[in-house]
This record gives C-alpha cells, structure tokens and sequence, in this order.
C-alpha cells in the first residue's frame, strides 16, 4: 500500500497549524515555558503525523490505535521533558482545550449567523 505524499505534507501542514498552539499551551501550562517551547510542538506534531502515518498502512485495529497513542506520548515525554503520565496530562488538557476553543468559535459563527 503507498502513501500519497501529497496528501502527508497537506496533513502536517494544517495539523502543525491546528494542533501545535494547543499542545504548547497545554505543555507551558503543565511543565513551565523552560520545558515546552513553541519549536517542540511543532516538532511533536510533524513527527507524530509521519510516524502515525507510516505505521498506520502495517497496523490496523485497536494494537494500532495502542501503538500510535503510547508513541504520541513518548514524543511529549522526550521534546518536553517530562514523565508519562504529565505526557498523558498534557495530551488531555491540549483536548480540552481544542474542545473549548471551538465551542466558543462555533457559538460567535452562530451569534453572528443569527445577525445577518
């Protein structure tokens, strides 16, 4: 099975844009702004969507779903210099906060929606 190149790079494009301002901010919130640079984030992101990527075309079902979740932290674990389960903290709050924040945009879109 290939993996369209185009459609990888278009990927980690707009999850760099989408993801990477919510996992900083969770992980400056959780280890300090010494620990988890802007730079680390993005470097999460890419190499997580690549890995994620590759290993999804050999693994399939929930072994695969373990597999990408437990390397995702690893990731956190390593650029942001922190333990498991704060790796885990941080993905959670980085959720969260993702949730909140388009909560919020999808109320002023339907706030400005009903004015028009």
């Amino acid at each position: 099975m290939a993996i369209n190149l185009v459609s990888l790079i278009l990927n980690i494009i707009v999850s760099v844009i989408i993801v990477s301002p919510f996992l900083w901010i969770s992980g400056r919130s959780l280890v300090g702004k010494e620990k988890a640079k802007f730079t680390d984030a993005i470097w999460i992101v890419v190499i997580g969507i690549v890995v994620s990527t590759i290993l999804g075309v050999f693994l399939k079902g929930i072994v695969g779903t373990i597999v990408l979740i437990i390397i995702w932290l690893a990731l956190i674990k390593h650029f942001f210099d922190c333990g498991w389960l704060q790796a885990l903290a941080i993905s959670i709050i980085a959720a969260i906060i993702f949730i909140v924040v388009v909560v919020i945009l999808a109320f002023i879109g339907v706030a400005i929606l009903a004015f028009i």
